[in-house]
């Protein structure tokens, strides 16, 4: 009897079942909700229902609630035309950076192989919802993009374990992230920028379905949810900001432009046995001092007059900015007092010889040039004695721990300066970006003159035009911190052609220092004294030896 009863449960329950899903499929069919309105295909929205409203606000797109986000119609089309293109280059790319990671899985825990059996992201391409661009006085792009893709792709993975195989199918993938994307620093190279960093702005939305063997996997209770929120969460750790994905497009050392990173202390001490260009009487020589690859004037030692064993003793301070490449370039001179100076003789002094904060004595015999197999430079043209030493910036610090030659290159460490680096000596550097709005009375030619404890400084002068961009870099080399000091900067404009009012003031602005001391840097647009809407642009460093 135990049995039997069992038997007609069973059998009561399928046929329960079967008649409950008939009757409930006819009532669905034919009784329609009444209190549901259908609203055309285009509603305005003071027409649709608060309650429709708030279930529509997710799925809008940002340039519709936020003003600031602009649509982006144009990239999408041009997105939809290239999406088979797209996808299969894609794709590719997906394939040959996969195949090395099944690689090392294969002949582990049974596995046998691992291929795609079938890879495309579908027909559906994903679509910008809205792109803002923010302003930056760096030299660099930012801006915010929204991006949904609900796509009908098809990946198989296959599988194959002893001898079973097994296909895994990833099926109705959809995605919703708001990111933000850097493109610097700006270079003079196609194309123009160096690298783009990425970083996400929330927590992203992901779904797809999963299949294993024919079986919809994200059907079992609590594992759809599971997923989903395991792969956000993941996702959002590695990339939510201010985590970042940086994707290099350039090397690293194309058209950057390396910033100091110490003084170079020369002095100059003196010459012996130089050649003797005149006839009535000796060589008058001076010593000229650069750093090769700088573009900054060399230095100049004064003139020792009818003598061919000079002693100078002076000093110089020179900027360095690539320690490992840069070498010092000796030049000595016989003055004339009408006509060219005759070249007595040159040697050049390789930086990466030098330990940082070691003074180093060097005897260097002359030569005429740095080729080996010019006959000339077997002629003795004397010697030169000097003293060296290489003092790094205080945040380059680390970078240099031994020889320049062997020192390993480390990320620089900023901190906040202690009162010894406020009252020691330094390296100010100004870079005169740009002017916007700049209108002078008579012309506009503008060009910028920056004044610092009585040193004066010049850009070159642009024609006709109210929004010069200079870009040039002037740098002070200071005793002491500028705590107390301003920096004057004028625009000004120059007449090209002779005549009255060659000159005239288009604006200027006096900057504090101490912000620029105690922060290291600021870059910011100040509006110009004595102009109606003239703004500049500086960037303002310092550097503590």
């Amino acid at each position: 009897m135990g049995f039997l009863g069992s038997l007609l449960g069973i059998f009561g329950f399928g046929v329960g079942i079967s008649i409950g899903l008939v009757v409930g499929y006819f009532l669905f069919i034919y009784f329609e909700p009444k209190d549901v309105k259908d609203y055309p295909e285009s509603t305005p929205f003071d027409e649709i229902e608060p309650n429709s409203l708030i279930d529509l606000l997710p799925e809008l797109p940002l340039w519709v609630m936020n003003p600031d986000y602009e649509r982006v119609d144009w990239f999408n089309e041009f997105i939809a035309n290239m999406w088979p293109y797209l996808d299969k280059a894609i794709c590719g790319i997906i394939k040959s950076t996969s195949e090395p990671i099944f690689a090392e899985y294969i002949g582990k825990y049974q596995i046998k192989s691992i291929e795609f059996e079938q890879l495309t992201l579908g027909t559906i391409p994903p679509r910008l919802h809205g792109i803002k661009v923010y302003d930056s006085n760096e030299k660099e792009l930012v801006f915010e993009f929204a991006v949904r893709w609900a796509g009908n792709p098809n990946i198989v993975v296959a599988l194959k374990l002893l001898s079973l195989q097994i296909s895994v199918q990833l099926v109705d993938f959809q995605m919703a992230a708001t990111a933000r994307a850097t493109l610097k620093p700006f270079v003079p190279t196609f194309p123009c920028f160096s690298s783009i960093i990425v970083s996400l702005m929330k927590k992203p939305e992901v779904d797809f379905g999963l299949k294993l063997i024919g079986g919809d996997l994200m059907a079992i209770p609590g594992l759809h949810h599971f997923v989903q929120e395991t792969i956000s969460k993941q996702v959002a750790r590695l990339y939510l900001w201010p985590q970042t994905l940086d994707i290099p497009i350039l090397d690293s050392s194309i058209g950057v432009v390396k910033k100091p990173v110490g003084i170079l202390h020369v002095k100059v001490l003196r010459a012996h046995k130089l050649l003797n260009m005149d006839f009535l009487s000796k060589s008058d020589p001076y010593v000229k001092l650069s750093l090769g690859g700088d573009r900054l004037p060399a230095k100049k030692t004064t003139v020792k007059m009818n003598t061919l064993n000079p002693v100078w003793d002076e000093d110089f301070k020179l900027t360095v900015k690539d320690p490992e490449a840069q070498v010092l370039q000796l030049h000595l001179y016989d003055w004339e007092k009408i006509g060219a100076h005759d070249k007595l003789g040159m040697q050049v002094v390789p930086l990466k010889m030098l330990n940082p904060y070691e003074k180093k004595e060097l005897t260097l015999d002359l030569v005429h040039n740095t080729n080996p197999n010019d006959p000339q430079n077997k002629k003795p043209r004397g010697q030169i004695m000097l003293e060296m030493s290489f003092i790094p910036f205080q945040e380059d610090n680390i970078k240099f721990s031994g020889p320049l030659s062997l020192h390993e290159r480390k990320e620089s460490i900023s901190s906040l300066p202690d009162d010894t680096s406020l009252r020691g000596a330094g390296l100010l550097l100004v870079t005169v970006i740009a002017a916007e709005d700049v209108e002078g009375k008579h012309h506009t030619n503008p060009y910028a003159v920056v004044v610092l404890r009585g040193e004066k400084r010049e850009t070159k002068a642009m024609n006709k035009t109210w929004n010069p961009k200079w870009e040039e870099e002037f740098q002070f080399m200071l005793e002491d911190a500028p705590l107390k000091d301003l920096i004057h900067i004028e625009v000004k404009s120059k007449k090209r052609r002779f005549g009255f009012r060659s000159k005239e003031l288009l604006g200027y602005v006096d900057i504090q220092l101490m912000d620029v001391i105690y922060n290291g840097r600021i870059n910011e647009k100040y509006h110009l004294i004595n102009s109606k809407d003239g703004i500049l642009h500086v960037d303002i460093r310092w550097k503590v030896i």
